[in-house]
């Protein structure tokens, strides 16, 4: 996943978690910390030998969070692959793509649409479920279903192409 801390992204993994010992990859350097919450909201971090204490308000959406530490106070946002899929299309036209592509991994939820369909601009082609939420898709323009590659029910990766369609 990312994370934006003010203007800054960074590429954040967890390799691996047990107990208070967490492993983790941020842009690529693996970091060890020993992280325990000492009450409600309140964590100390230990990182290689120094110890740090960080204040964490959390926003109703869990994705956005106020840190505060050594005496600085940071916004810090989670970006999940539905917000980077978002920010992506923001960056471009709104166009329709004879394509739909998966943003991200997924499972394939609903598909209410069949070949032949025409969709007006707006409508749903496809539904998928993605870190337990579900994220319809929306044709950006009219346009005509001219192929189905998936199922309900299956599994998708990022980029994997779902459904050719016809721009009219």
């Amino acid at each position: 996943m990312e994370v934006q801390i003010g203007n800054r992204v960074a590429e954040v993994e967890l390799i691996s978690k047990e107990g208070n010992f967490v492993c983790l990859s941020i842009d690529g350097e693996q970091y060890e910390i020993d992280i325990t919450m000492l009450e409600d909201g309140v964590y100390s971090i230990l990182n290689n030998g120094k110890s740090y204490n960080a204040e964490l308000t959390r926003s109703d959406d869990n994705k956005e969070y106020k840190v505060n530490a050594a005496f600085s106070s940071y916004d810090v946002k989670i970006i999940d692959e539905k917000a980077k899929y978002l920010r992506m299309r923001k960056d471009t036209d709104d166009r329709q793509d004879n394509k739909i592509i998966s943003p991200m991994p997924g499972k394939i939820v609903s598909i209410p649409v069949k070949v032949g369909d025409t969709l007006s601009k707006g409508d749903t082609a496809i539904v998928i479920e993605a870190m337990k939420m579900q994220n319809s898709f929306k044709v950006a323009s009219d346009c005509t279903i001219r192929e189905i590659l998936v199922a309900e029910g299956d599994a998708v990766n990022a980029n994997q192409v779902l459904i050719h369609l016809e721009l009219n």
